[in-house]
């Protein structure tokens, strides 16, 4: 069975749940305590969406992204496909809830691309996972727009900078669900900008599947409950303009929604 879990906060008190029908205004939000990984209990309240502040549906302790890890991305760049998962690290510090405001840095007056992407969330700690055991480890999916300074990549010639590229505050919006039970290789990730869809891939044309980078990354550093494998982007990432809304939607998963802010004066 298909189950959402969304956190949130509620009167200035933080808690999450599992989502009863469509996560819309009109949704309904069964409130649980305990573990979200591990047996969590209902309260026996419930809330709607409209009445709470969804926030990012876990807190990880980092978000993993993946680099050229589709079929059609590699082939449109001919790109090689690599031998194992070429990866990098976002940081807690770039993570943004729903509805926040993706902030240009006020470091950086270049491009600035949204990547929509297919987020593994983890939900049992991995360690040297084999790959027959590596979906045991994978609690559910949710959206994520790997927000990325597109002109720092390769500004500097000796030291490729993948990590400041995209670990700016903000630069890592996730959520608003994590949906469990979920066939991944049949989802579709779909992006809009302003209602104008710019990315539209099948997750079935990853090179490493979420099940293979499971087992592949743990191999490298311990994963634990709550952290987030986005699973690359494909065709269609484009740079954002301030003032506009972008949307990465995922049948059965949910719609990511956040809008692209202009630095404050004197920034």
């Amino acid at each position: 069975m298909v189950t959402s879990w969304v956190r949130f906060s509620h009167n200035d008190v933080v808690a999450f749940g599992r989502v009863v029908g469509p996560l819309a205004t009109d949704g309904v939000i069964e409130v649980h305590r305990g573990d979200i990984f591990a047996n969590p209990e209902p309260t026996g309240d419930t809330l709607t969406i409209a009445e709470v502040e969804l926030l990012t549906p876990t807190q990880p302790t980092k978000m993993i992204g993946l680099w050229n890890n589709f079929v059609a991305s590699a082939q449109k760049n001919n790109w090689q496909h690599p031998i194992e998962p070429l990866w990098f690290i976002k940081p807690t510090s770039c993570f943004l809830r729903p509805g926040g405001t993706i902030e240009p840095p006020s470091s950086y007056d270049g491009r600035v691309f949204f990547e929509g992407e297919l987020g593994v969330v983890i939900g049992l700690e991995a360690i040297n996972v084999a790959i027959e055991d590596a979906d045991r480890h994978i609690f559910g999916y949710t959206c994520v727009n790997d927000v990325t300074a597109f002109g720092l990549l390769t500004s500097d010639a000796a030291f490729p900078q993948w990590c400041r590229a995209k670990s700016f505050n903000t630069f890592g919006p996730f959520g608003p669900a994590v949906t469990t039970d979920v066939d991944a290789a049949s989802l579709t990730i779909r992006t809009t900008v302003d209602g104008r869809e710019r990315q539209n891939y099948p997750a079935s044309d990853m090179i490493f599947s979420p099940a293979e980078l499971v087992h592949h990354i743990s191999r490298d550093m311990t994963l634990y409950p709550g952290d987030v494998i986005a699973c690359g982007t494909s065709v269609g990432a484009m740079p954002m303009r301030p003032g506009s809304v972008v949307e990465i939607s995922i049948d059965e998963v949910g719609t990511l929604s956040n809008v692209y802010g202009s630095r404050a004066e004197g920034n």
